[in-house]
């Protein structure tokens, strides 16, 4: 049988192969230690899977609208006008719900991009969004950032990257990989660039927002010139410990766009699943409570991590200042490939190679996993290293 050339192009996701390696191992009796997967490890909040239930029992089973129930649009537009900074007026005729951020986000991309048409991402970046922009016949400008700079873009690399071309940015704040934030001033200097190119789209994947430590995550909804341009991403995943919703969102002014990413989903799989979307509900339109609960654990857990890795001896590292994952730069000690190796077969600790984030000299170890994990982790990765 023929196998297309779109997905031969693409290539496996690293941390879900990580995944599946751990489960191999585990299943073969080796105690495996798993930093490699952005998943929560708390369980979804009562509240929450009590509306799940709930739903369930009220017959919400059956097919819906394609952009998602209008009660769900209202209750995200709603927590999106109270962000603090966001100066654009959101509607629940603003948002489309889809099958997790991650659909979202590919539907944004298959909306916006022709093949041929450039895509800029700075890297590090999340492992999907050039394999999502090589599916859409585009291409991917990967812009190195710096350690230096926190791994943020700077303006003046993201002039030099634009082009006549260039049809979309993808920026990701809090970040995945690295945990940085872009401050204020940092976003002001990459909308001054932008407002000189107009006809490019600015895809803002804000999905850890919540997750900050001592600073504050700046919505891009807070430069209201982006308006006619700007498609915000977020969902449920990560605030609320729900990644196996898949419950996700895209929010955008431009109508032309919306209509063609619900065109776009109501060909891909109708609607997101109705019983998680009305769990999502209550999650967005909830107390937030559990949504801090989470952060404080994480805060500790980072405290944790980053005093643990500041004794292994090669590790050079920026404290994160959001999301859950801590991106030491490891080159004193070899690539990031032969690190991440080491680690799992000496060491039994399974993290995720820098390389699949286009940034080979580092890992990335997810600290969403218990203290004792951490601990346990940090110790093997430790005698590894310095053996």
């Amino acid at each position: 049988m023929q196998i297309s050339k779109r997905v031969n192009n693409i290539s496996a996701s690293q941390s879900l192969a990580m995944a599946a390696r751990c489960r191999e191992m585990r299943a073969a009796g080796i105690d495996v230690v798993s930093m490699s997967l952005g998943e929560p490890d708390f369980a979804t909040p009562e509240h929450i899977r009590r509306a799940a239930k709930e739903a369930v029992d009220n017959h919400w089973s059956h097919y819906g609208p394609v952009p998602g129930i209008m009660s769900l649009r209202e209750a995200i537009a709603m927590q999106q006008n109270g962000v603090t900074g966001n100066s654009i007026l959101w509607k629940g005729e603003d948002v489309l719900v889809s099958v997790g951020a991650k659909m979202a986000i590919y539907n944004a991309i298959q909306a916006v991009v022709n093949p041929g048409d450039e895509v800029v991402i700075p890297t590090p970046s999340w492992v999907s969004y050039s394999e999502m922009v090589k599916l859409a016949e585009g291409k991917a400008v990967l812009v190195p950032t710096r350690y230096e700079d926190d791994y943020c873009l700077s303006p003046e690399d993201l002039r030099n990257a634009l082009t006549h071309s260039t049809r979309m940015l993808i920026l990701c704040s809090p970040n995945n990989p690295t945990g940085s934030v872009y401050s204020q001033s940092q976003l002001e200097s990459l909308v001054a660039v932008l407002r000189e190119y107009p006809e490019v789209a600015v895809l803002s994947d804000e999905i850890y927002s919540c997750l900050t430590y001592g600073t504050e995550s700046l919505s891009m909804a807070s430069f209201p010139e982006l308006e006619d341009r700007l498609i915000l991403i977020n969902g449920v995943s990560k605030a609320y410990a729900m990644t196996g919703y898949r419950v996700g969102w895209l929010m955008t002014k431009n109508k032309a766009l919306l209509s063609g990413c619900v065109r776009l989903q109501g060909q891909q799989c109708t609607c997101a699943t109705m019983v998680a979307q009305k769990a999502a509900e209550v999650a967005v339109s909830g107390s937030q409570e559990c949504v801090e609960e989470m952060r404080r654990v994480f805060a500790e857990r980072r405290e944790l991590i980053c005093h643990l890795a500041s004794e292994i001896p090669g590790f050079r590292f920026h404290e994160p200042q959001g999301a859950f994952y801590l991106f030491p730069d490891v080159s004193a000690i070899g690539t990031g490939d032969e690190v991440t190796e080491k680690l799992l077969e000496k060491a039994h600790v399974a993290v995720v190679s820098g390389s699949a984030f286009g940034c080979p000299e580092c890992i990335r170890l997810s600290y969403a996993i218990s203290t004792e994990e951490i601990q346990e982790a940090m110790k093997r990765i430790k005698n590894c290293l310095t053996l």
